[in-house]
């Protein structure tokens, strides 16, 4: 089995970038879209979110590949992006028509749910600017192989949102992997974005286009049913729960498949409520399997980007040279944090984190 090579951190500028769309999203808090009359504003996206929490926690070099209209709401964006510390030297800024006609900025309503009542999200995203991300919009020369970059991450959520988005991520990885970067993949499979271009089964040719180029490949177990069309046993549709050993056996099928995968890794989650979930997490490296601790019953204020910090944590395990223990870990506890706290992206420090994987309690702390 191979194992993954990480650049030094001196030969890069980078530790990690990051390929995909960044939207506002508007959250009313306690209560409801349909009932809403103020929103709160946060910047979030599946690849964005990664880089993102890999900054602001781990204080990691990231910067993220998008494109942005250059009218008040993408400034708007622009100023939450640089709240997160996040690099933006490489956004393509679009000229902005006037009402929105040729691109805009993807807005996601996102309701927490409470209890017995799940949580929604309503996407406005249509011809938004990251949406029409081609291939050839960017240097990925520069980034990998003149800055350098240790890793680089992208998505389903981005392969999903058009005909072209494809390519510029197949385009990126061929360069990344050129240049000896670590290519990671989360699947985030999502049925709304794929429903009116060919649903699940354009969703499994997409990714199984993408997949030759991916050596961490990460999801739920739903994402690997849906999004790469492997069968998991013991699946059950209600509760999304897995048994860990039949997650297993469909790794094994996975690498089968595609021997470029150095890294499977998935998080496992039961939603008993909105606001109470099993968590916990499971990776494949080296021929062995790692489990993180579990965090059962585990209280959720909003469970939106849970999946995206445990991308970034498993990421920064890697990126520190973390034994394969600790790295699944790090995923595990993060995403845990991640979803204690509003809005798409993490607000954790590295010291809770490292608290929260050692068993360390909520006891308060001054």
């Amino acid at each position: 089995m191979a194992k993954l090579e990480v650049k030094p951190k001196e030969h890069c500028m980078w530790d990690c970038v990051a390929l995909g769309e960044i939207m506002i999203r508007l959250d009313p808090g306690e209560g409801r879209i349909r009932t809403a009359r103020s929103f709160n504003v946060w910047e979030g996206g599946g690849e964005y979110n990664v880089a993102r929490g890999l900054r602001r926690c781990f204080g990691m070099r990231t910067a993220v590949v998008t494109a942005i209209p250059d009218n008040e709401v993408g400034h708007l964006l622009e100023d939450l992006i640089l709240q997160g510390g996040v690099d933006m030297s490489h956004v393509k800024w679009v000229p902005f028509d006037g009402i929105g006609r040729s691109c805009r900025v993807g807005l996601n309503f996102t309701e927490r749910g409470f209890g017995v009542r799940a949580a929604v999200g309503c996407s406005d995203r249509a011809y938004s600017a990251a949406s029409q991300i081609k291939k050839g919009d960017f240097d990925w020369k520069k980034i990998f192989k003149e800055e350098g970059a240790r890793w680089f991450h992208c998505g389903g959520i981005f392969a999903a949102l058009s005909e072209t988005t494809p390519g510029a991520i197949v385009e990126a990885m061929e360069c990344a992997k050129e240049n000896g970067t670590v290519v990671s993949y989360d699947l985030n499979y999502r049925p709304s974005l794929w429903k009116s271009v060919g649903g699940q089964a354009r969703a499994v040719q997409v990714n199984r286009s993408i997949a030759p180029f991916v050596d961490v490949m990460i999801g739920n177990e739903e994402d690997f049913t849906a999004a790469l069309g492997f069968e998991v046993p013991g699946l059950d549709k209600h509760i999304s729960k897995i048994d860990p050993a039949n997650f297993k056996k469909m790794i094994a099928e996975a690498v089968k498949l595609f021997p470029n995968f150095k890294v499977v890794a998935t998080t496992l989650r039961v939603a008993k409520t909105a606001t109470r979930n099993d968590w916990g997490a499971i990776m494949w490296y080296d021929g062995q399997f790692h489990q993180s601790r579990d965090y059962p019953d585990l209280e959720i204020l909003d469970r939106v980007g849970g999946g995206d910090s445990f991308a970034s944590g498993l990421a920064y395990g890697f990126l520190a040279g973390k034994s394969p223990d600790r790295i699944v870990n790090y995923g595990a506890a993060h995403g845990a944090l991640a979803m204690t706290t509003p809005g798409d992206t993490s607000m954790a420090t590295l010291k809770e984190v490292e608290k929260l994987m050692e068993g360390g309690t909520a006891r308060v702390d001054r």
